[in-house]
């Protein structure tokens, strides 16, 4: 993907600018540097230009031929440290901050950008019951702190497909449906998100086995992020983004309208908090 990373907000960017600039220091060609890694010069240009993540391995043979006293490593270590994410996610991550539009669609979890405090924890305590509180708090700040882009002056058009099942699944329990819900609704009312909801009664869609992520660009092609249990792939393959996108435009022709997304979203908000008041009231 032909797109500049600021070295600045990125440590990735920064690792690879390093690289860079520390082989034509050297009188390299990417090519020359690539039959010193045992890799293709094609391989040492994604890595300079921040396509590919930084590797330990790959940065501690760097500082070897480069002789750069583990200049690399450290760089690693920043860049490591600096990401809250997922290691297949960190990239996702930086390209939803650089895109133009977002459309996403999920079948069972509320998109990440778009989910409240209490729900991210809730879905981060279920994952790994044993991982310890501050581990999760930690997470759940690096997802919110994600979310901010849908606030900036300049933040991306942003376009949510859920399946209803997001809205049925009581997620942390009835309270804390009751305020994820209302967020959502907040985030329609407000113009930060477009959300639509496909129905129960829809029955198949396109995009029943999966959750995916388009994303445009000013100056890159269109991006397709595909996401799985504990994976997550970058898809940038014209005919394969052509393909996710014809399964999206499908699956939001079968979604209800915004304004009846909307009504649904608040139904089941109250929904839940009349549960909530059941159980209050039994206690």
């Amino acid at each position: 993907m032909a797109m500049e990373l600021d070295p600045s907000h990125s440590p990735r960017a920064f690792w690879g600018k390093e690289l860079k600039r520390l082989r034509e220091e050297a009188g390299l060609s990417q090519d020359a540097l690539g039959r010193v890694l045992f890799c293709s010069g094609a391989y040492v240009g994604q890595l300079e230009a921040a396509i590919r993540n930084p590797q330990e391995d790959m940065s501690a043979r760097l500082d070897d031929v480069l002789k750069t006293g583990g200049h690399f490593l450290r760089v690693y270590e920043m860049y490591r440290k600096a990401s809250r994410y997922a290691d297949y996610f960190r990239h996702a991550a930086e390209l939803q901050g650089l895109a133009l539009t977002i459309s996403e669609f999920s079948p069972l979890l509320v998109p990440g950008l778009l989910q409240t405090p209490d729900y991210a924890r809730a879905l981060f305590e279920s994952a790994q019951p044993l991982r310890k509180a501050a581990e999760n708090e930690e997470m759940v700040a690096a997802r919110l702190a994600r979310a901010e882009l849908l606030d900036r002056e300049n933040a991306p058009m942003y376009w949510a497909v859920l399946d209803e099942a997001v809205l049925r699944r009581p997620v942390g329990g009835a309270s804390v449906m009751v305020r994820q819900l209302k967020h959502l609704a907040d985030l329609i009312r407000s113009r930060k998100a477009l959300i639509q909801v496909v129905p129960f009664v829809a029955g198949a869609h396109a995009l029943m086995d999966g959750s995916i992520c388009l994303m445009t660009f000013e100056d890159a092609p269109p991006t397709a992020y595909v996401e799985g249990p504990g994976t997550g792939n970058l898809v940038d393959e014209p005919s394969l983004v052509a393909t996710y996108s014809l399964a999206y435009d499908l699956v939001r022709a079968a979604a209800l309208s915004p304004e009846a997304s909307l009504a649904l979203i608040a139904s089941a908000a109250e929904d839940y908090a009349d549960a909530a008041n059941r159980a209050v009231a039994q206690e």
